[in-house]
């Protein structure tokens, strides 16, 4: 769905237009487009666990935010499901970072396409990213992309099962499905 904004050219643009607004909204390709509302109860769920994974394993210097925080992309504005950044990158006020260190995106019917086609590309076009995370609302299964050594991205690893963990490398931690995943599946 793409929503009739003429005055909105930039992402600062879209940024101050969607501040407070109501429903959910990405900037992309120079058009606001509609987001999904209203996700499952295991769709939040699983985005608290892993915020509150992350949260809990991270060393201080980091900030770990959901949904409603943007990041700046070479193509716009995406709000992902769950970001990590230096705490240091975008002050208490910041509306959008273009610093994430870690992006993860929770599958829907309706986002899967989207998750692993353009949004992949987006993310891994930005400097600083060091980890894309898309997780299965079904089952513990996760896709992960990695920045590899040479600084490009390799294809997504494949990570299934409850006793499985995930490497962030780029964070220098581990997580369990089993806690991610943990009465969700």
């Amino acid at each position: 769905m793409t929503i009739q904004a003429p005055a909105i050219r930039t992402a600062d643009d879209f940024l101050r237009w969607n501040e407070g607004r109501e429903g959910r909204y990405e900037f992309v390709r120079g058009r606001v487009t509609g987001m999904m509302t209203g996700g499952t109860k295991r769709h939040a769920r699983l985005m608290l666990r892993l915020a509150a994974a992350l949260e809990s394993a991270l060393p201080q210097g980091f900030s770990v935010t959901p949904s409603d925080y943007a990041v700046r992309t070479p193509l716009g504005i995406r709000y992902p499901d769950v970001l990590v950044e230096p705490s240091r990158a975008s002050a208490g006020d910041s509306l959008a970072t273009d610093q994430p260190l870690l992006v993860a995106e929770i599958l829907s019917p309706s986002s899967l396409a989207t998750d692993f086609g353009e949004k992949v590309e987006e993310y891994t076009a930005l400097d600083s990213l060091q980890h894309y995370l898309v997780l299965a609302q079904d089952e513990p299964r996760v896709w992960l992309w990695s920045r590899g050594e040479d600084g490009g991205f390799m294809k997504p690893d494949m990570i299934a099962g409850e006793e499985e963990t995930v490497e962030l490398k780029g964070l220098g931690i581990t997580l369990a499905l089993a806690e991610i995943y943990r009465d969700i599946a």
